[in-house]
């Protein structure tokens, strides 16, 4: 196989497991998340569980999709917990991640503050996929979310950006290519490694004091590529690579976020290390 159709082959991947992923997006939006338990505003943090736990869905995903799996994981176990919409672009539905990351952001602050209004929290915790593992730490940064924030939790983040295993370095070969990527969704142009967005968002350094960084990632992921570019460094970091805790689980990009009950055992214990319990392949039949 030629190298430029084997560097095609991850975009492709992607593509079609996310329109698997999103195609009951309007029976499961018409259910509605309230009715699957989360997203409920009357839900008063506990005091095993002060804080509430806001989801950040990832790159073509949307609110009710990504979740099916770790909102009602989170709920049983005595969260509040609630998903947004962000990055919409017009004329298209239920694959939302798409606009511009910095405005995105702006959109998880704003949810972030009706969170903590209805709940009378002080401080919220953070779990995201792919994008949505990184596009808090704007939020962080620039937006002021280092003071409604305890943690964050990136599941197969893009931090670094993603090259795709190679595609993106075929862009300066096609003239206009990536200008066409910034115009029609600058979600993806923002997230390929060297972005202007991602210069910006790292100067200085991965991290802002007083919030709790937790990155989980997957050998395996085809996607945020190379895997290690999704690691963080900085103070109150810890990097978990799925593998070292469950070495013959084989769960790529998209299932670490939606199906995998081992990373969700190690975002629980992310969100309360006091009461973290070891992560191991028994943690699937948590």
């Amino acid at each position: 196989m030629l190298p430029w159709k084997r560097a095609l082959r991850p975009l492709a991947a992607l593509l079609l497991t996310a329109a698997a992923v999103t195609v009951p997006a309007t029976s499961a939006q018409a259910a509605g998340a309230p009715s699957s338990g989360w997203n409920d505003y009357d839900c008063k943090p506990s005091t095993a569980h002060p804080r509430p736990v806001v989801l950040v869905h990832g790159t073509l995903g949307n609110s009710v999709d990504n979740w099916l799996g770790l909102a009602p994981y989170l709920k049983v176990r005595g969260y509040c917990v609630f998903s947004l919409d962000y990055g919409q672009l017009d004329g298209v539905p239920f694959f939302h991640g798409l606009g511009p990351v910095e405005k995105s952001a702006v959109q998880l602050k704003d949810f972030v503050g009706r969170v903590l209004t209805a709940t009378g929290a002080a401080e919220t915790d953070i779990v995201g996929h792919s994008q949505g593992g990184m596009m808090p730490r704007w939020y962080l940064r620039f937006l002021g979310g280092a003071a409604e924030v305890n943690a964050l939790v990136g599941i197969a983040p893009s931090n670094h950006g993603t090259d795709l295993n190679g595609f993106t370095n075929l862009l300066p070969y096609f003239p206009g290519a990536g200008d066409l990527l910034a115009k029609t969704t600058p979600a993806l142009a923002d997230q390929v490694t060297g972005s202007d967005f991602l210069k910006r968002l790292n100067a200085g350094g991965d991290t802002v004091p007083g919030v709790r960084y937790t990155v989980i990632a997957t050998r395996y992921d085809e996607v945020v590529t190379p895997w290690r570019s999704q690691y963080l460094s900085g103070p109150d970091v810890r990097n978990v690579l799925l593998q070292d805790l469950c070495p013959v689980d084989l769960s790529e990009h998209v299932a670490v976020g939606l199906l995998d009950r081992v990373v969700f055992h190690e975002v629980a214990n992310a969100l309360d290390p006091a009461r973290a319990e070891p992560t191991t392949c028994a943690s699937a039949f948590d």
